[in-house]
Parts: structure tokens; sequence; C-alpha cells
């Protein structure tokens, strides 16, 4: 079995679809799959979602792309949302410096909020990095200090922080760039990366692996993903399987309840 780490089953693009989604997902051997909220207003529905799907679990967070438009986060309301049984973490939060959709001190506590509440709330959080490596390695070493676990979603940021983040006890999961060409650094981190801190997943809709590139993602493509990974790793792919998995449920454990 495989796990899509992460993917927007709530976003436009699937609507009328998850049923199929999920559906051929379970078809190409992608068990469960953890579906992320990017913003609390919408995380009622994000956990219905959730509740009609035994597969799918759910995060919850504030992407630092909408801390202007929701504002930041109160702490106590995430440690509540992270109570319900299909909540498996906190997020996706963290920092994006490449769009600055929202103002970069405003990232900052937001993310740092998400750690705290991930913590009281004894649920992982998953990490949004882009172009922020320096912020995100000191926020991390601040807040979570090896005391909270966490993943580094969609991973393409440099060696230091990857270094960083596995020094603090974090996971690393891994999308369909890592399957692109002109991915040459990136595949050398993972050949790099403990083989019990690796995560696959989609961020579907977007990022399609090879050979699906251009086209809209889905849940069941994480496949594609996982066979490349498994290639660095000299790995067979059910061996990849097995180990991902593993990890998956060791970082979220309140999934154990499909294992």
């Amino acid at each position: 079995m495989l796990v899509d780490s992460h993917c927007h089953l709530d976003f436009p693009d699937f609507e009328g679809e998850v049923d199929a989604l999920v559906a051929r997902a379970k078809e190409a051997g992608v068990g469960l799959m953890v579906t992320i909220c990017t913003r609390p207003s919408q995380a009622e529905a994000v956990i219905t979602l959730a509740e009609r799907h035994e597969s799918v679990f759910c995060a919850i967070g504030l992407h630092p792309h909408h801390v202007t438009t929701e504002g930041l986060p109160e702490e106590d309301s995430l440690v509540v949302l992270a109570e319900h049984p299909k909540v498996v973490a906190l997020g996706e939060t963290g920092l994006d410096y490449h769009y600055d959709r929202s103002p970069r001190e405003h990232q900052q506590e937001s993310f740092r909020r998400h750690i705290r509440a991930a913590r009281r709330g004894g649920v992982p959080f998953v990490v949004h990095s882009r172009n922020a490596d320096v912020d995100t390695a000191a926020i991390l070493e601040e807040e979570a200090s090896g005391q909270v676990p966490g993943v580094m979603h969609c991973f393409s940021s440099g060696r230091e922080l990857a270094d960083k983040a596995i020094e603090l006890g974090l996971y690393i999961s891994l999308s369909g760039i890592v399957t692109f060409r002109n991915s040459g650094a990136l595949r050398e981190i993972t050949t790099d990366v403990p083989l019990d801190r690796l995560l696959v997943e989609t961020d579907a809709p977007f990022l399609a692996p090879v050979p699906m590139r251009g086209k809209r993602n889905e849940p069941a493509y994480v496949v594609h993903t996982a066979a490349v990974v498994a290639q660095l790793k000299n790995l067979s792919e059910e061996a990849f399987a097995a180990a991902s998995t593993d990890n998956f449920f060791r970082l979220f454990p309140k999934a154990r309840t499909c294992e």
C-alpha cells in the first residue's frame, strides 16, 4: 500500500469527483490520503469530506498565502480542531517568500502558532516552505526543537534545510517534482535522506509527476513519484511502499484506525 500524504481534495478542480478519485487511488494501490485544508474558515467542509471516506484523513491549517485574508489563527481554536478523530495534523503552515502574498512577519507568527498548537494538541504539523529556508529553519529550531513532529511537505528546498529538518525530527515528503528532469539537486538530497524519514505525496491537483506531467494531478498518481524515489534509494517499489507507509503511520498515529 502507498499513502498520498498531502493532497487538496476540497479544491474546485475536484468538485463532484471525490468518490471517483478515491476509487481510482484504491485501484492504483493508494490506500490512504490526507487532504489538506488551507483556510480554517473551510475546516468544517474539509472534515465533512474526510468523514465521508474511510481512507481519507485531513489536516487543518492556514496557508501562508491566506494569512492576510483570513487573519492570524487563534492557537486555542487550532487545538480544538486537532481533537477531531479525522484531523491527523495541523497545517499546512509555514513561509512563502516567493509570492509574499502575506507580510512575512504575519506568516512567521502564524507558523509559530501552528507549531505551538500542534504540541498542545498532540498532533504533527505540516510545513510549506518556499524561498524561505533560513527563516523556516530558525522557527523550526525555536518552536519545535525535536519536541513536536512535523513534515516538510513537497520538499524542494536546499540541503541545509533538509539536514536541519531531519536533525529536529521532521520528515521529508516528496512530490512529483522529484520526477522532473531538472530536479537533479533534489534527487541528490533524496538519496541522502534516511529512509525512515521519507514520505510521498501528490499535492494534487498540482505538480503531476512524469509521465502524467501537464495533466491535473490526483492521488492515484503518487505511484509514479514513489517509483522514482524507490529507484533513488535502491529499493524495489514494494519495499519503498512498505517503508514509506510505516513512516506515515509513525508520523500520523491517529490514522492507524485504517491500518
